[in-house]
Formats: structure tokens, sequence, C-alpha cells
């Protein structure tokens, strides 16, 4: 498959390239500009970013990066409700907080409107006892604020993002979202998300955008000393559930990076697969990993 395909968000008019550029790296590659550079002149025309990144740099980033170039010919997400301030963690799900955010969201890209904005991480395993609090109020400031901003057009679809398929099926049952970003659940390592997210999304043509294919490192490097993921060294378990996957891959010819860029799409109702990158050599070499022939057989193997 190639990484440059672009698939339509159901009837929204938008579509998104197979394989979009992760804005959480970006912040702290040495060269993003190198690497954005990189990734438009392969083709690639979808850039995700978020508020959280690196405290709003990587909106700023990319705004520079693509100041000039005709808004027709990409498409660009960011996410709003968990931010850092002054060095601090922040949520904000009220209306009057996603206002603001969004405004700012768009000063710093230089637009007039997102593609796509995702509501951030509102799961239990990051807010605890004040989950069902910040829940409440999503429901009642931020839900509103993105319904709004759609009819208006500053938003051109919405979505939630998060790693938690059980509280992002929450949220697309209770509000009219056209997309979600699934950070893991979807990989060769974790596959919650085929349970019931995704065969619902498929049923109610809402996008699936899948992030950390490589689950930060892992599947991408291999069951090396040091592997990272989820951002922190493998532990030995993971490190050989990992080592045998690479066994199955070779007794097909097909690497494992490969295999984990696929599998993604793969899946019903996903549209593409965002990955990070370091260095603009990472963006052909992606490009190549798609673009492997992987036998039938190799997925049931696997």
């Amino acid at each position: 498959m190639r990484g440059q395909d672009r698939v339509a968000i159901g009837t929204t008019g938008i579509s998104l390239a197979r394989l979009g550029i992760g804005g959480g790296s970006l912040a702290s590659a040495g060269d993003v500009r190198a690497v954005q550079q990189a990734a438009w002149d392969a083709g690639l025309r979808y850039f995700d970013t978020a508020a959280l990144y690196a405290a709003r740099e990587s909106e700023k980033r990319l705004g520079a990066f693509l100041r000039g170039k005709p808004r027709g010919d990409f498409a660009v997400s960011s996410k709003t409700g968990r931010f850092v301030v002054d060095g601090r963690e922040v949520f904000d799900y009220s209306a009057a907080g996603t206002e603001r955010s969004i405004a700012t969201s768009l000063a710093n890209l230089g637009l007039d409107h997102l593609d796509l904005l995702f509501l951030h991480d509102l799961i239990p395993e990051i807010h605890g006892a004040d989950y069902e609090t910040r829940y409440a109020a999503a429901m009642a400031g931020a839900i509103s604020v993105l319904l709004r901003l759609r009819a208006a057009g500053t938003l051109r679809t919405i979505g939630v993002a998060m790693r938690d398929p059980t509280a992002a099926l929450r949220l697309l049952r209770a509000a009219s979202f056209d997309a979600v970003m699934l950070a893991g659940e979807c990989s060769l390592l974790h596959r919650g998300a085929l349970g019931e997210l995704l065969p619902y999304c498929a049923a109610h043509s809402i996008a699936v955008v899948v992030a950390a294919p490589f689950e930060t490192g892992l599947l991408a490097t291999g069951a090396i000393p040091g592997a990272r993921w989820q951002y922190q060294p493998a532990p030995p378990e993971i490190l050989a559930r990992v080592a045998r996957m690479e066994r199955v891959c070779a007794d097909f010819g097909v690497s494992l990076p490969a295999a984990a860029l696929q599998f993604p799409l793969r899946q019903p109702g996903v549209v593409g697969v965002v990955a990070g990158h370091q260095r603009p050599g990472e963006v052909a070499a992606n490009l190549a990993l798609l673009a492997t022939e992987i036998p039938e057989g190799l997925w049931a193997a696997l």
C-alpha cells in the first residue's frame, strides 16, 4: 500500500494520508524542518500535533513549516483538553478552556480552520478519582464547543484521542464524533480495540487513526537490549513476545517493522496510521515498510 494515498473520513469532505506525521516526537527532533520537508517532498500531507506536545511548541513549528503552502494541499489535526503550563500538567475540558485552546492552536498553526480536532486523553487511567468529574465537564463544555465549531466550519471534523478503547467507545456513543485516534490497543502487541471499538466505528462510519504503531519504538527496533516500549525500557516478558514475533516474521521473509506498520491498516474502519519520525530518512523507510508485500499466511501465524 502507498502511504501517500488519502482516505476519506466518511462524507465530511476531509481525507487523510494513510501515513501521518506525528508531532509528539517532532517536538524534540533535532532537525524538525528537515523531517517535515522530507515528508512533504515524499507526498505526505497529513500532520498531527497537540496542545500538549512540548507545551505547544509542536504546533508553532508545524505552523512555521506550513506557512505559504496551499491550504487545500494538506490536512492538520490537533488536540485539546490536556496541556503543559509553566512545566505543570493541566487538564481543562470546560467550554471556555476549549474555546481558548482552539483559538491558540489556530494562531500557532497560522490557520483559519482545523481539518480535525481531537478531545485528548479523557481516560480513567490518567484522571483517576477525577475522571467522572472531568467527563461531566467535557460533556457540558468541551463537546458542545466542538459540535458548535464543527457546524460553523472552524473544525471540519471532530474526534477523541486516547489509548483506552473502552473510554473512547463511551464518548463515541455519547456524542456525534467523526473520528477516533487510538494510541495503542491496535498493534501487534495489544489488540483490545478489535473487540468492540473497531466494529462499532465501522458500523457507524467513524474513522479510526492508529497512533504509535511501533509501541513507541519496540516494534521498530525489535527485541534489542534497552528497547523502548510505551516510553520506558521494555520488560522481559514483552521482549520475549516480540522476539517470538521476529522469528515468525523471519520465517516469511518479512521484517517485524513492516508487519507492525501494516497491521493496523488491515483492521475495519482504520483509515491511517500516525508515526513519529526523528530523522528525515525515517520517512522514506516507513513508506518502504508500507509498500512491502506481506503474505497472508504471516498474519495467521502471528
